[in-house]
């Protein structure tokens, strides 16, 4: 009986976890159009992930955990999969995907890119046993069928092969980093795999420091101050609300459910950098959000 009670409210905050992601992850898309104009890929992800650390230790180590058993450092058998979300996820994604939209479109890379959810779906049902649930493939390949429509409608159809090969990268580490984060969540607290992951992200960009110093000294105070909110919002905040939610539901489900990214990043675009979306571009965003609520429904 006491599950039954405690069911929807697990739910619900779940629920709102991955929509705060989801708006955090599309607000980066406008932070990273500005900050590019002055910070080189390499710069732009260790200064994200290592201001984006330093935040994420300090809600980690000021936060009071009432519960002993919680608070162990990871075991030998964690480290494995922890290094792997860190270097991929956090390392390779961020610069993989930073320097291929200085190569691609946003259309062509948001095609490219968006092939993780699926590649998601598919590791963890192979993988992790979660398996193919009928509402989960088709809100996947509804969501799919928005993203190639926001594609088309923003392309401009010349696509650089080295670019398409950096954003296929990005999106099989996204995925890879995914499935391995997955059965951490079960066994340490979201917070600090969230941590760890990202430390070990910067660590992988350490050797872009000099680069970043010297950016740093011609960035004026808008640029540096967009780079604070990457990595306080979108990267500590947002892959903290990821992993809360990831742990309460399944990898594939939480993997269509960043379909409604771009979406949400047609909107705020629209408002923020006055970039009208075409009819097709919002026809193509309807698709990803009705996808995304197919496959997030009970059977």
């Amino acid at each position: 009986m006491t599950s039954l009670v405690e069911a929807p409210p697990r739910t619900g905050l779940a629920t709102g976890a991955a929509a705060v992601t989801v708006v955090l992850w599309a607000s980066s898309f406008v932070a990273i159009r500005h900050v590019g104009t002055e910070f080189s890929a390499g710069s732009l992800a260790l200064a994200r992930l290592g201001l984006g650390s330093v935040f994420l230790g300090a809600l980690l180590f000021a936060r009071r955990r009432p519960e002993p058993a919680v608070r162990r450092w990871p075991a030998h058998r964690d480290w494995l999969p922890l290094i792997a979300c860190g270097v991929l996820w956090f390392g390779v994604y961020n610069l993989a995907l930073n320097e291929a939209e200085r190569r691609l479109d946003a259309g062509t890379s948001a095609m490219l890119v968006h092939i993780a959810p699926l590649l998601i779906a598919v590791l963890a049902g192979i993988g992790l046993g979660e398996g193919f649930p009928r509402q989960l493939v088709i809100g996947g390949l509804v969501s799919f069928a928005g993203i190639v429509v926001i594609g088309t409608s923003t392309s401009n159809g010349r696509a650089e092969t080295w670019g398409v090969v950096l954003c296929v990268v990005a999106a099989i580490s996204y995925a890879v980093g995914v499935v391995t984060q997955k059965p951490l969540l079960s066994r340490l607290p979201a917070t600090e795999v969230t941590w760890l992951a990202c430390t070990i992200g910067a660590v992988v960009c350490l050797p872009f420091a000099p680069t970043l110093v010297s950016e740093l000294r011609t960035a004026d105070a808008a640029t540096i101050w967009w780079t604070v909110y990457l990595a306080a919002f979108p990267t500590a905040l947002g892959f903290t609300t990821w992993a809360f939610a990831l742990r309460r539901t399944s990898a594939g489900r939480m993997g269509v459910t960043v379909y409604a990214v771009p979406a949400v990043a047609i909107v705020l675009g629209w408002l923020l950098l006055d970039e009208a979306p075409t009819v097709l571009a919002l026809a193509g965003g309807a698709l990803c959000l009705a996808g995304v609520a197919i496959s997030r429904r009970t059977a």
